[in-house]
């Protein structure tokens, strides 16, 4: 179901690279709008990424302060194992001499890029928190000064002054803006909305999406909205469960979109600068597991949506699930560039948590690589559910994660593990899964990918000289099951549960359970595949199985790929071309989010990333930004 519009204006034929002019700064959540996180920097190479050493640590967390406990709509946990503090998944940016980053303290700070020495600092006003995964920059306008931007968990817009990190007066209520209006909160004023994310600026304006509740099924819209930099002002708005008379309405059956809630882009937005498009990556409904009181394909839910950046106006969408019912959502979209025939083709890579990648023409939302509409199994105990009877699937590239799980497929590396999976599945009433496999009552469905994904909100990266989009990939199943509330309605049994053993974190289905996957975006074939991360646990030849990450890659134009998010605790980088590991580094705790790089004022190239897994018995000291360079 896809619906396009003439973009005469736009210029279709126009090929101008996908990433931002050649900048020695990271200066957004991506390094660049596209979300390509791709950096011109070569000072650190193949040859001697080996020499990388630790240059300087910030400490993020100050003296005396605890921090706040998780919200309760956060909906579930990431499975990176975690103590009473809250992980970061920030990536700090870096624009002209500054580094800024947030922290899970209620802090955001500005720091010296080159030794991580504390220039000014901006507390949250009622214990608040800011984004968990960073701020924006804004380079300012006319008068209006260079500002920092960020979402709270309370749902405030905040601007600081890039500069002195003091709210800019001019903006909103005293530097802030309160998101939450009647018209978003759909009816229900204490539902939560909030910013996981940072917003994304264009020209004057601050783009934002927003997260909310999961679950129950009414609470405030998932609506993506635009406001104006220099005064705060909302200027549109773009509904993601469209209103009667819209496009896409009918695909919501009677009332059922009616105070709808989720359909809400949690993750980054990207951004084509220079056509003027911004590209909404949009979730999944709630309830994001049972869809009986939705009947139909829900849009735009699961989605990428190009809208015009100036006016949010709707230009063309695509859904990659119909009627999501196992929260598949939408949270990966990165510009990338298709060679074909001696013509470059301007186009966006998008996944959602089934690791299928889908190559879009990014003017025109068609496939570039062909994609079938593929039956799907459809049998359910669940009464009034009707799952989509098939689902879009890319003839190329391949999937890149597990989509189904045999009996045989059982783990087996020890007797020990073995007899603890066979006893789980007895205790669960565990069954076989296929793609798509709607959930039942009576059994567990192993889903896979499971509710972490297959690929989750670190996305990928691309690299233009070679082509390769290059994305870490998750094997984690789900065993789910549903039951019925007194409401009449359908919620998890269980929770929120992963098929593995808690204690020891051994997935229970063979290894690799963790890759680094490059995927040549003009063929749609796989360039190659790593694995990613060790299990410490195991006997040491047992040990290269992969590992659950969070976050994603960056890339840098020397042909090096840095990683972290591995809850292995450590950061890497291979050989972009061959997918070779050349470096690792072990921290305190897990990078739970994704490096960056920069040139210093000194002249040097600098890694940095946030380190704040909240591993059990880590120390304090673990909630750090850690910039490594050569010596």
């Amino acid at each position: 179901m896809k619906r396009t519009i003439a973009l005469t204006a736009i210029g279709i034929l126009v090929t101008a690279c996908t990433s931002a002019p050649v900048s020695v700064d990271w200066p957004t959540y991506h390094g660049d709008a596209g979300g390509t996180r791709f950096s011109h920097l070569d000072e650190i190479t193949p040859e001697n990424v080996g020499k990388l050493q630790v240059a300087w640590t910030y400490h993020m967390r100050p003296p005396s302060t605890t921090p706040a406990p998780p919200s309760s709509d956060e909906g579930e946990e990431i499975p990176i194992r975690r103590s009473r503090f809250i992980p970061s998944e920030a990536t700090p940016l870096v624009v002209n001499g500054r580094m800024f980053v947030s922290t899970p303290y209620g802090r955001v700070v500005a720091l010296d890029p080159d030794n991580g020495r504390e220039l000014w600092v901006y507390e949250l006003p009622n214990h608040d928190q800011p984004s968990t995964r960073g701020v924006e920059y804004w380079p300012g306008m006319g008068d209006a000064e260079p500002a920092i931007f960020f979402g709270t968990r309370s749902g405030k817009l905040i601007g600081l002054s890039a500069a002195t990190g003091k709210p800019i007066a001019s903006f909103g209520n005293g530097g802030i803006v309160d998101m939450k209006t009647p018209e978003v909160m759909n009816g229900s004023p204490r539902a939560p909305l909030g910013m996981s994310s940072p917003p994304l600026t264009y020209k004057h304006l601050i783009i934002t999406g927003s997260r909310v509740q999961e679950t129950p099924t009414l609470g405030a819209a998932g609506d993506v909205r635009a406001w104006d930099a220099r005064t705060g002002q909302l200027v549109w708005t773009f509904h993601t469960v469209p209103r009667p008379g819209e496009f896409g309405h009918d695909t919501w059956e009677g009332d059922s979109w009616k105070r709808r809630s989720g359909v809400n882009v949690w993750t980054p937005l990207v951004l084509d600068a220079e056509r003027g498009i911004a590209y909404l990556p949009i979730g999944a409904p709630a309830f994001d597991r049972w869809g009986g009181d939705r009947k139909g394909a829900n849009l735009f839910s699961n989605s990428i949506v190009a809208v015009d950046a100036a006016t949010g106006k709707y230009l063309w969408h695509f859904q990659t699930v119909h009627h999501d019912i196992w929260d598949l959502d939408l949270p990966s979209a990165t510009l990338v560039e298709v060679k074909r025939n001696g013509k470059i083709i301007p186009a966006i890579a998008v996944m959602n948590k089934t690791a299928l990648l889908f190559v879009l023409d990014r003017v025109t939302g068609q496939p570039i690589h062909e994609v079938k509409e593929v039956p799907v199994p459809t049998e359910t105990d669940i009464p009034d559910e009707k799952p989509w009877p098939t689902q879009p699937m890319p003839v190329a590239p391949p999937p890149l994660a597990r989509p189904e799980f045999k009996m045989s497929d059982l783990a087996d590396l020890t007797p020990e593990h073995r007899a603890f999976c066979e006893q789980l599945i007895e205790e669960k009433n565990i069954v076989e899964s296929r793609a798509f496999q709607p959930l039942r009552g009576d059994s567990a469905v192993a889903s896979f990918p499971g509710s972490l994904g297959g690929v989750d909100w670190g996305g990928g990266a691309f690299d233009p000289k070679l082509g390769y989009y290059i994305v870490n990939i998750n094997e984690l199943g789900s065993p789910q099951q549903l039951a019925k509330r007194p409401d009449g309605s359908w919620g998890l049994k269980d929770g929120y549960v992963y098929f593995w053993n808690h204690e020891t974190r051994l997935p229970c289905q063979q290894p690799p359970w963790g890759s680094l996957v490059a995927v040549d975006v003009s063929t749609g074939k796989i360039a190659w595949r790593s694995t990613l991360g060790i299990s410490e646990n195991l006997p040491e030849h047992l040990q290269n199985t992969g590992r659950i990450s969070a976050g994603g890659p960056i890339l840098t134009a020397s042909g090096l790929t840095f990683i972290g998010g591995t809850d292995d605790n450590r950061i890497r980088a291979f050989d972009s071309r061959t997918g070779a590991e050349l470096w690792s580094f072990k921290l305190p705790a897990s990078i739970y989010g994704t490096p960056m790089t920069y040139r210093g004022k000194s002249g040097k190239q600098f890694i940095a990333a946030v380190n704040t897994g909240g591993f059990v018995g880590s120390p304090v000291e673990s909630d750090t930004v850690t910039a490594f360079s050569l010596p």
